[in-house]
């Protein structure tokens, strides 16, 4: 897989792989580079399906602002090598700690011995947790985008829990339905989108359109509760119909040519870049993080940290038009108890699920301003 067309990358942005991290040999963007080492850094860590170019608005926006932003390739992802891609493969190298394990690789790779903030977006926002969680000496801040992250999970007390009775419970719907992490755990998800009758290009760009502020019918708003009822509450591309694929499930919503053509955040020439990075590679490798949460593949060791919080500064950001802020019942709210020092939660007008493409500018701002409340300031611009 090689990287994306550097074309496609703002002025400032350039590419760059890093070898021997915890077995891989990473693809990251960077921008504000300083070979001295003065300028904080900021890791940026994406979500699926996305890239490190996911963040190609952001970097700049930072880097201008003095920060030496890095943003990876995680893995499972673009033209990060080194992982496992078969579904039958090695699982657990996809559990987060193992994911919090790349990312110290990194920076111990770049000679960085830690972070203004680590920030992540999507499946990103809980690797950022964890490793502002496990290592609030290296990530120093951390700010979440979209997910939020209501602490780790509890240590049981007696015998294993049966399992979650609300898969069963919304197969009785009348309206028959599935919950699309389950559903990115089996063993067909990866050749149902990669293999998608409208192909990938087109696939994807259901996908992003029906999960962005573009798609009118987003009016996200708080769950009851973690029951069938009120799941059902949620989107199909979140609560799926029992018997569709997620390409199915996308494809209705397909936007019109002109509707694509209006879509800045998103032109074709960018869209080409997850396209042709997803057909080559597959979605597998993102497809095993959520194999990891449904199969509780290292869940014990999380459960030690029960009741552990992150004491470093936090924030957190979603599209206003983002139900992502809302599929866990009470995570949002939680988050005050998760973050002991909690700077925000701002819903940005304008965006859905894709915040940090959908409004970079507001993303950059909110990032900046929490980075100089947090105290890791950019020096300021030399005199000239």
């Amino acid at each position: 897989m090689s990287p994306p067309d550097p074309t496609r990358l703002p002025p400032g942005v350039r590419s760059r792989f890093v070898s021997d991290v915890n077995g891989l040999c990473l693809h990251v963007l960077e921008a504000g580079a300083d070979p001295a080492g003065h300028r904080p850094v900021v890791l940026l860590l994406h979500g699926f399906p996305e890239l490190a170019f996911s963040w190609r608005h952001v970097m700049p926006a930072l880097a201008e602002a003095g920060y030496h932003v890095i943003a990876p390739d995680q893995r499972g992802y673009g033209a990060t090598t080194g992982w496992d891609p078969a579904y039958d493969g090695d699982l657990a190298s996809f559990r987060l700690f193992n994911l919090v394990r790349d990312m110290l690789g990194l920076l111990a790779a770049l000679g960085i011995g830690s972070v203004a903030a680590v920030v992540g977006h999507d499946f990103g926002s809980p690797v950022a947790a964890w490793c502002a969680l496990l290592r609030p000496d290296i990530f120093r801040a951390v700010a979440l985008l979209s997910a939020p992250f209501a602490g780790p999970p509890a240590l049981p007390a007696g015998p294993p829990p049966p399992p979650d009775p609300v898969h069963a419970a919304l197969a009785r719907l009348a309206r028959p339905r599935k919950h699309y992490q389950w559903y990115y755990a089996t063993r067909d998800a990866n050749a149902d989108m990669q293999a998608a009758p409208q192909g990938v290009h087109d696939f994807l760009r259901a996908y992003y359109h029906v999960k962005s502020a573009d798609w009118a019918a987003n009016v996200p708003a708080p769950l009851a509760g973690w029951t069938a009822e009120a799941l059902a509450r949620l989107p199909t591309y979140y609560v799926m119909d029992r018997d569709r694929t997620m390409a199915e499930t996308v494809a209705p919503e397909m936007p019109s040519a002109a509707a694509i053509a209006a879509c800045r955040w998103l032109p074709e020439a960018d869209l080409r870049v997850y396209a042709d990075a997803y057909a080559a590679t597959g979605f597998q490798g993102g497809l095993q993080w959520y194999r990891c949460r449904t199969e509780g593949i290292g869940l014990p060791e999380q459960q030690i940290f029960a009741g552990r919080t992150i004491d470093v500064p936090a924030l957190f950001l979603a599209g206003a038009a983002d139900w992502g802020a809302f599929q866990v019942p009470g995570a949002l709210e939680r988050m005050a108890d998760a973050c002991t020092d909690l700077r925000g939660r701002h819903l940005i007008p304008g965006a859905g699920h894709w915040v940090q493409q959908e409004q970079p500018e507001a993303v950059a701002a909110h990032l900046r301003a929490f980075l100089h409340a947090a105290g890791d300031r950019a020096p300021p611009p030399a005199a000239g």
